[in-house]
């Protein structure tokens, strides 16, 4: 018996805290299992498993083993999981969220670019201005902007975004460009609500410059307030990838860039792993390498 597979049945065994019961779910005899056990054992000079009449229980070497093997075996089928998938071709419906506007003006381009790919996946776009729970919702991929919180679930960075606060050309000719945060009291300032509801503005990488904003304009939606800051009306502050056409068409310019905040990472989220599907990998490594390479997030 080789030794993945006595690490199997020492696990069973310790798991079910019986020879008879680890053999009746494993399909070996007793016996065999009592052998395997043993030359376990042996291969690596101490006791496992403490046996009496009336239980099996771990010793404390056994304790500690139990735990790499389950790591071992776990690695393992990821591994055979991951090989056997590899060739496999997508099917079925792939469901991506993330933010509207990232959504509609970045991950778009991308799910479409993918099932031009892959004719046999159904594409199904879920972009909403919330944190979308993908386990109960039945996500297969999530883009997020932001730190995430500890999970269970696969995350892979792909670049960062800042908050910025941007105007038009015309605005700044007439008004003058602020040089230090204070300065905003002294223009017009629109708030999109949706994105930004504090208007308390933090400045600096450790955000301990703060500064309470007046706004003349609330909008509910990021696409108001840009297209009020781009027909030259006021200042707004965005995250940047939302005005990068903007910015690189001379529609837009960003101001005060000294205080910039700490950068927000960008990440591609999805669970189970190296055990995801062939629909789910194959997007995801597409969905890493066209964010990875634009510019507006590094």
């Amino acid at each position: 018996m080789d030794r993945w597979q006595a690490m199997r049945v020492f696990v069973k065994v310790a798991e079910t805290e019986s020879f008879a019961e680890a053999g009746r779910q494993l399909h070996m005899s007793p016996p065999a299992v009592t052998r395997a056990i043993s030359t376990l054992e042996e291969q690596i000079g101490v006791r496992l498993l403490a046996r009496t009449t009336r239980s099996v229980k771990m010793t404390e070497a056994g304790s500690r083993y139990f735990d790499d093997c389950r790591r071992i075996l776990a690695d393992i089928a990821d591994a055979e999981a991951s090989a056997a998938g590899s060739h496999a071709n997508p099917t079925g419906t792939l469901i991506v969220t993330g933010s509207v506007m990232f959504g509609r003006m970045y991950a778009l381009p991308i799910l479409l670019e993918y099932l031009d790919r892959y004719p046999s996946v159904t594409g199904r776009s879920l972009f909403v201005d919330r944190v979308v729970n993908i386990i109960e919702e039945g996500i297969d991929v999530a883009i997020r902007i932001g730190h995430l919180p500890d999970s269970s679930l696969s995350a892979i960075r792909v670049g960062s975004v800042k908050r910025v606060i941007c105007g038009a050309p015309a605005y700044f000719e007439k008004h003058g460009i602020p040089q230090v945060p204070a300065d905003l009291a002294h223009h017009r300032i629109i708030a999109p609500t949706a994105a930004w509801a504090s208007l308390e503005w933090h400045f600096g990488e450790e955000s301990k410059t703060s500064v309470t904003v007046r706004p003349r304009l609330l909008c509910n939606t990021n696409e108001a307030a840009i297209t009020a800051a781009e027909d030259g009306w006021g200042l707004t502050r965005i995250l940047s990838y939302q005005i990068g056409p903007a910015l690189s068409e001379g529609r837009l310019q960003t101001v005060l860039s000294d205080y910039d905040e700490k950068a927000l990472p960008i990440h591609v989220v999805h669970a189970a792993g190296r055990r995801a599907p062939a629909k789910v990998r194959t997007f995801v490594d597409l969905a890493v390498e066209r964010l990875r390479e634009n510019p507006l997030f590094r």
